[in-house]
């Protein structure tokens, strides 16, 4: 074993070995005294806030390595870098393996549940520093302890070296090893910030969601998390190792490194590794997928194929979606749905679908359901339900077949006051999950109906945590998912539980198979 490198009985003992080190100890007015640290926070209010505790370093593709200063005071008063990637989020540094905490009190003997958000965009952006992601209102309000967690993304989580390199073994699921050390953190350590370590629960949206689905299939994750909530985000089936190799591949040729020569790998500066993922994805075209890898070491089966794999049949799930997700994707006001005509409808939907499904046919069936929808109607209504639903429900699905009755599903029908033609669109419950409802970003408006609804998600997701059942005041009566009834609960200005929702559009799609996107 050398430098960051280590393997799987290193990974899922180094909890275990650090516990040992020291039991939680007593916080005072500025510090919080852990096992693993001495972190000082600052207050939002009535809640504490400790931003940027590190939780693990890691080398360059390689594996990561928890962190621990007993007794070292370590400033936890702002953010961490983010992971390097295109988009809005500053400041990025490689050194990025950060969480951050907010609870009601730092008092051992608390033991609040603990509910740890993973972020979504994709595998490769994305960040928990965004302000739709602050814990304190969801902290406050339901009593709970809220972590977030930010980890490595893109081709510094997920490029897969090991089939060419011996040296870069983890490589595929690197993001997925540091977010498994910062649940080990969480064990550790959270009794000290008045958390239990032993009612820990996960939730994501999007990619977050899709991170705790593959997670779920991961045995060195097993018995860190005891609930679990998906939003807008699932992973049917990992990358196979064949396709992850030529995505690697593509990727490679972009940077002009040699496959047979890596070490210019771990000298490039970080920001041409985040150029290059603008190279062609070999398998999907657009820009390169990258994701876990069914690499037959952290992941040996795929999460929810053939069947969920059955080391989390027993964890209390709720799985999740949005009414209108890609209205969050294409614009309304885009020239693209502006210029929408029945004569071009098919050829439109047909690449956002994400199944290969004669679309045609779909626009003809779907005319005939709803005969006053206008183009852009269908447009947002068929790639929904090809693109976006089609994991979801899959995942449901197989839970209930499995007998892992602890399954619950939502669906957010809450139309945006803030902007109306987007609907119920992708990313509209982080704000809902977390009241961040005046945050940069979100959908919902600050009105009695968004604040109430607002209120029963937080509720009914805090309850989970605690209890392992969504059964909260104010939140209707949900009940489980089972077959063939499909109970979901609509979460709307009304809130209701309806029997499959979307019965007449699930079954339209079920007459083709169903590929992850990026398997």
């Amino acid at each position: 074993m050398s430098g960051g490198e280590i393997d799987r009985r290193t990974l899922i003992g180094a909890g275990a070995a650090l516990l040992v080190a020291g039991g939680a100890r007593a916080a005072t007015a500025e510090t919080v005294r852990a096992p693993d640290g001495d972190y000082a926070g600052d207050s939002d209010g009535a809640i504490r806030r400790f931003r940027g505790i590190r939780y693990a370093r890691a080398e360059r593709f390689r594996a990561p390595v928890p962190v621990s200063a007993p007794g070292e005071r370590m400033e936890a008063r702002g953010f961490g870098p983010v992971a390097p990637q295109k988009g809005k989020y500053a400041p990025q540094s490689e050194d990025c393996l950060f969480l951050n905490v907010w609870t009601p009190g730092a008092d051992a003997r608390a033991r609040r549940p603990v509910m740890l958000y993973i972020h979504g965009g994709a595998y490769s952006n994305g960040s928990v520093t965004d302000p739709l992601n602050d814990g304190a209102t969801l902290a406050a309000r339901e009593d709970v302890v809220v972590v977030t967690v930010n980890h490595r993304l893109n081709a510094l989580g997920y490029l897969y070296l090991a089939r060419l390199d011996p040296r870069f073994a983890d490589s595929g699921n690197l993001g997925q090893l540091d977010l498994i050390l910062a649940l080990q953190w969480v064990r550790r350590n959270i009794a000290a910030f008045g958390g239990d370590p032993d009612r820990v629960m996960v939730f994501g949206q999007s990619g977050g969601g899709a991170k705790i689905a593959t997670l779920m299939g991961m045995p060195a994750a097993q018995g860190l998390f005891h609930s679990a909530a998906t939003m807008s985000g699932q992973q049917v089936t990992a990358s196979g190792p064949q396709n992850a190799t030529l995505r690697t591949r593509a990727y490679l040729a972009k940077l002009g490194v040699s496959e047979t020569n890596l070490a210019p790998l771990l000298e490039l500066p970080v920001e041409r590794l985040v150029e290059a993922l603008s190279a062609t994805d070999p398998v999907l075209g657009g820009g390169v997928y990258f994701g876990p890898v069914l690499d037959m070491k952290w992941l040996v089966r795929h999460p929810f194929w053939p069947d969920p794999n059955p080391q989390s049949n027993a964890i209390p799930m709720i799985l999740g979606n949005t009414r209108d997700e890609t209205r969050a994707f294409v614009s309304p006001d885009s020239a693209r749905v502006k210029a929408l005509t029945w004569d071009n409808l098919a050829a439109e939907i047909a690449p956002d679908m994400r199944v290969d499904i004669l679309p045609e046919w779909v626009v003809a069936q779907y005319r005939a359901q709803f005969p006053n929808d206008a183009p852009a109607d269908i447009f947002y209504r068929a790639t929904t339900a090809g693109r976006s639903w089609r994991g979801q429900v899959i995942e449901a699905d197989a839970r209930a077949a499995a007998g892992a009755n602890a399954t619950w599903v939502y669906q957010v029908d809450f139309q945006s006051p803030t902007q109306p033609n987007r609907g119920a669109p992708h990313t509209m419950d982080i704000a809902l999950a977390f009241g961040t409802l005046a945050a940069e970003g979100s959908f919902t408006g600050t009105g009695p109906d968004a604040q109430r609804l607002s209120g029963q998600m937080m509720a009914a997701f805090a309850a989970l945590a605690r209890t392992g059942r969504p059964v909260a005041k104010g939140v209707p009566e949900w009940p489980a998912y089972r077959l063939p009834d499909r109970a979901t609960m609509v979460f709307d200005a009304a809130s209701r539980a309806v029997n499959d929702p979307r019965k007449w559009e699930r079954e339209l799609f079920a007459r083709v198979p169903y590929i992850q996107p990026g398997s």
